[in-house]
């Protein structure tokens, strides 16, 4: 077993920061097919180009609505917990993957596009999904 300093020195270990907001990571999903990891995070979801996390990576943005945010606060939770945290990526298919999040104590899920080199497209704000699998 390697650890981060032997990891380092053999330049096999890179570091993904996203764009200087903290990633708080929750899950993540290999897809070797595309070459990509995708990764769940607090209010986003990233793909990650698996030669160079850094470079030529996608982002989709996807935190909680300002009213449900208001109203997980008045049902008691302080404003943090109240974010659009990832928990579920799962491949859906070869062009989608299903990724739920917490919705701020509403949780809800989206069937994700996902392209040739295994990019996120923004279309999945298009295609919410609830739970059950029903389109609304």
């Amino acid at each position: 077993m390697y650890v981060f300093a032997e990891l380092w020195q053999m330049n096999r270990t890179w570091v993904f920061q996203g764009r200087g907001v903290p990633l708080q990571p929750q899950t993540m999903l290999l897809d070797e097919g595309h070459q990509r990891l995708y990764v769940g995070a607090k209010n986003a979801l990233f793909s990650l180009n698996l030669d160079r996390v850094s470079a030529h990576y996608r982002q989709i943005t996807w935190g909680s609505t300002e009213f449900q945010i208001e109203e997980c606060i008045m049902k008691g939770r302080e404003k943090p917990e109240c974010a659009n945290y990832i928990k579920v990526l799962q491949q859906y298919n070869q062009t989608h993957l299903l990724v739920c999040g917490t919705g701020a104590f509403n949780p809800i899920c989206a069937l994700v596009r996902v392209g040739h080199k295994g990019q996120v497209s923004d279309e999945m704000k298009k295609k919410k999904f609830d739970l059950k699998g029903k389109h609304f």
